[in-house]
């Protein structure tokens, strides 16, 4: 299928260089509000530009268009695509807010278009591993969840020396005016509900604990900085997430269930090795043993992606993943309302900075299907 990009900034390198991944893929062009970076985007990878969000939208050829604006912006773009005809692959968040969020979602329905939304870490070898073993009862019943997307003091690192393969640098104003939860939260929570079902409440806490981050120019708003949230699930799981750039960096994942505790070491890597420590019985002990059982992992994806980053995820399988459900005349696993119960999820633990309380949750999803090569 034909797709267009909208945006060129930090994050479009990372689907260029995934995008050879999948040929049934055809760039048709590319667009940014910023004609400097679309230039210097489309020189570096020799894609075409569109002059304009409205010349890219009327171009008939455009199939699908990928929206990697900054966060503030993803409402709007995505809003103007479906308008105009176009299924429509979205950075995470989906929108800023529920009502944008819904608004979306009523729209692709009302006109028959298809809407998902990154993270699609979910359709990652690490995570449909996790999700087989959960499936075979591998844990016997799951009680319990700990996920961490912990990433450092970001505000003392060398940001701004940060620099895209094409020369972009690190949107530092956009990535602390947003937060952390808005950015991160996503690649736990687009796990837990094909894994668990539905989130029934979020009880969450949210804080900017350093408020002067230190910026060469300053910051509007101060967004969370930390945010830990405990999710209740309808199946009557609990998982708790914590995110933070305060934190040391950690990203590590554990189950536990009846029977031991899956562990996996980092959301970012597709293929993060995920192993099981056993629960054996010892006279009238019960101890977790100390060596764990490793899960084999299932999928095709290569070990290592062709570039240079803090994670190795293969960006353009949500695209991909979209494309096949546009031609096969099926739900997409990224869907609009899976995407919008997870938007409504990380909206519920990013508003704790104002509105610490336990918030329920008004949307749900159809069933999600595992990737056919890990049934």
């Amino acid at each position: 299928m034909r797709i267009a990009i909208v945006g060129c900034g930090f994050v479009a390198d990372y689907y260029l260089a995934t995008l050879k991944l999948h040929p049934q893929l055809q760039l048709t062009g590319v667009m940014d509000r910023d004609p400097e970076r679309s230039r210097r985007f489309s020189q570096f990878y020799g894609v075409p530009i569109y002059a304009s969000l409205e010349e890219l939208l009327a171009d008939p050829e455009v199939e699908i268009v990928v929206n990697l604006t900054n966060p503030g912006s993803h409402f709007s773009v995505s809003q103007a695509s479906l308008n105009a005809g176009k299924h429509v692959y979205s950075e995470k968040p989906l929108a800023m807010s529920l009502p944008e969020a819904r608004a979306l979602y009523d729209l692709a329905e009302a006109k028959g278009l298809y809407l998902a939304s990154a993270p699609c870490s979910l359709l990652g070898e690490t995570a449909q591993t996790i999700w087989k073993a959960l499936r075979e009862e591998k844990l016997g019943t799951v009680r319990l969840v700990y996920a961490e997307m912990d990433d450092g003091m970001v505000h003392q690192m060398p940001y701004e020396k940060w620099l895209s393969a094409s020369g972009t640098p690190w949107p530092y104003k956009d990535e602390f005016e947003v937060g952390c939860t808005l950015e991160h939260a996503g690649y736990y929570l687009t796990w837990f509900p094909a894994f668990f079902g539905p989130a029934q409440s979020v009880t969450a806490f949210s804080s900017c604990l350093i408020p002067d981050k230190q910026t060469p120019v300053p910051l509007e708003n101060n967004a969370p900085d930390f945010s830990v949230a405990c999710v209740q699930f309808q199946s009557g799981v609990v998982a708790r997430l914590t995110c933070s750039i305060v934190a040391p960096h950690d990203h590590s994942l554990r189950i536990i269930g009846d029977r031991g505790v899956l562990q996996m070491k980092d959301a970012w890597f597709y293929r993060s090795p995920v192993s099981i420590k056993r629960k054996i019985n010892i006279r009238r002990s019960r101890i977790t043993s100390p060596i764990p059982e490793r899960c084999p992992l299932v999928g095709p994806g290569p070990k290592k992606y062709a570039y240079k980053g803090s994670q190795q995820m293969d960006f353009c399988r949500g695209i991909a993943e979209l494309a096949g459900a546009v031609q096969e005349n099926r739900p997409c696993r990224l869907g609009a309302d899976y995407s919008l119960h997870v938007n409504e999820m990380v909206l519920a633990i990013q508003n704790a900075l104002t509105e610490s309380s336990a918030y329920r949750l008004t949307t749900t999803f159809a069933p999600v299907e595992p990737m056919p090569w890990a049934l």
